[in-house]
């Protein structure tokens, strides 16, 4: 099932902290992890937290090849539940988007590696390492899960441009 994506200024629910899984191993919790990949790759996305799709729960599913591998890739589904950043190094400065504010990218500087503490769909946990797009992925993934979103790391100008700009749209019915 593809959820229905919401978007910047029309929910609070992302601007709020999401509350931990407790419960593991189930089948809801399995389809919810499905249907949120499946909304992700039909919104062409590279990663999607539980808020984007209304649910208030700190899961968030990532694939940085955004369902379709390039040649010699490896194509990694990643769901982390619950997750904790323990480590972060270096900087990197890259373009990023988000499926709850489409159209707009900016650049935003965020580590260049991070080392994530998450729990799986069984309630284990496990460390993940990232460098590059996956540390950005996971970095931006889990601001959502604390009501953080990548505007955020913009200045204040730049970030109150872009509201503007979605209230324009809001108003012209572009923006639902």
């Amino acid at each position: 099932m593809v959820y229905r994506i919401v978007k910047y200024l029309n929910n609070p629910i992302l601007e709020q902290q999401a509350s931990p899984v407790s419960e593991f191993g189930t089948t809801e919790l399995r389809e919810i992890v499905d249907s949120m990949f499946e909304t992700m790759y039909s919104a062409r996305g590279v990663g999607l937290a539980a808020p984007q799709v209304n649910l208030g729960l700190q899961l968030c599913v990532i694939d940085t090849t955004g369902g379709e591998p390039e040649e010699g890739e490896v194509q990694r589904k990643i769901v982390l539940i619950n997750p904790q950043v323990i480590h972060k190094e270096g900087k990197q400065t890259g373009e990023e988007g988000c499926l709850s504010i489409p159209g707009f990218r900016e650049p935003v500087t965020r580590a260049k590696k991070a080392v994530v503490r998450a729990l799986d769909v069984e309630g284990n946990t496990f460390e993940i390492e990232g460098e590059d797009l996956l540390a950005r992925a996971m970095l931006h993934e889990i601001d959502h899960l604390n009501g953080v979103l990548f505007l955020s790391h913009l200045s204040v100008l730049k970030r109150d441009l872009i509201k503007r700009k979605i209230k324009k749209l809001q108003k012209a019915g572009e923006w639902d």
